[in-house]
């Protein structure tokens, strides 16, 4: 038995790209390169990072939208990677792992009324179900993110964004899933909106016992809804750890330096930590180096002679790095 709804296990996405020249070796962006990753059940764990760091994309292979390079995730101790993404997709594990897309304007359909998006999943993994217990489970959904059932009839352009955002919870929430992943669900909202539908969420998880993933670049918001953090960078977990290691006490330099852009009203404890340099490249990065040497504010020889691994800090905190820092953060 496990004790962990979902756990990704060396998980790497490469996308082989076209150099553009004849015999040139085989180049590849490194999306993911390595990630260990667990959600307990009931859990919500942020996914925080700069762009292009890779949090999408392995949201995308946790929901298995995409095929991994290499690597497994299991889901209650069953590897759901044995088969393809389309395989899953047909299978009964697939309910129990639903997404919330970031956009809650594009990834609904606008030829659908909001009883055929909520009901199109349902639809798809329980194809059995009768009209009259379809039309139940809609109804319910909509109840759970408190939206009026005589929306159900409108179409998109018909609704404000925060009930677009709370049709696509529904859709979720539908097939009475075990975990969603939720890519930034928030961010093209108004701020007031914001908190409504994070209250939601969290109403969702407690009551219902339903983990979740949740990806944002507004680390105020993670800090709200999520009971652990892992940071991203150039497609590498640095730092994993509950929300009040990591806010109170981060150890790796990058983690300091987005919490330090954070803005507070109350005046900051410091200066904001300028990275300095260049990122390295996502193509073909070399293994033997820190991904974060060349912008580190402490970085020292031994950093490019080797990469360091996920290594256990202080407490349950785990940090990618040979010389963590240990001062207290506002």
């Amino acid at each position: 038995m496990t004790t962990q709804l979902i756990a990704a296990h060396g998980l790497k996405m490469h996308f082989p790209q076209r150099s553009g020249r004849l015999f040139a070796p085989k180049v590849h962006l490194h999306a993911v390169d390595g990630v260990d990753l667990e959600i307990a059940p009931g859990e919500a764990l942020g996914l925080v990072g700069e762009s292009g760091c890779g949090k999408s994309t392995l949201s995308r292979l946790i929901c298995r939208l995409l095929d991994p390079t290499e690597g497994r995730i299991e889901l209650e101790g069953d590897d759901i990677t044995a088969g393809s993404a389309a395989r899953f997709g047909r299978s009964p594990a697939r309910r129990m792992v639903q997404m919330v897309f970031q956009d809650p304007t594009e990834s609904l359909n606008p030829r659908f009324t909001v009883f055929d998006l909520i009901a199109d999943p349902a639809r798809t993994l329980l194809p059995k179900e009768s009209a009259g217990a379809l039309r139940r489970r809609v109804e319910d959904a909509a109840d759970a993110v408190s939206l009026p059932h005589t929306l159900l009839q409108r179409f998109p352009h018909q609704l404000s964004g925060g009930q677009k955002a709370r049709v696509g919870i529904a859709r979720a929430l539908v097939v009475e899933p075990r975990l969603i992943v939720l890519d930034e669900p928030t961010s093209a909202l108004d701020v007031s909106v914001q908190a409504t539908v994070l209250q939601l969420l969290d109403k969702l998880r407690r009551e219902r016992g339903i983990a979740m993933l949740f990806v944002s670049h507004d680390l105020n918001v993670v800090r709200l809804l999520c009971q652990r953090i892992a940071v991203m960078y150039l497609g590498l977990v640095v730092e994993q750890g509950t929300t009040e290691e990591v806010y109170h006490r981060p150890a790796h330099p990058y983690t300091q330096a987005l919490l330090s852009a954070i803005p507070n009203l109350r005046g900051r404890k410091g200066e904001r930590i300028k990275l300095e340099g260049d990122p390295q490249s996502p193509f073909n990065p070399p293994p033997d180096r820190c991904r974060f040497a060349g912008r580190c504010p402490v970085e020292q020889p031994d950093c490019t002679r080797a990469a360091p691994q996920l290594l256990g800090h202080v407490g349950s905190q785990l940090v990618r790095c040979f010389h963590p820092v240990s001062a207290a953060a506002d």
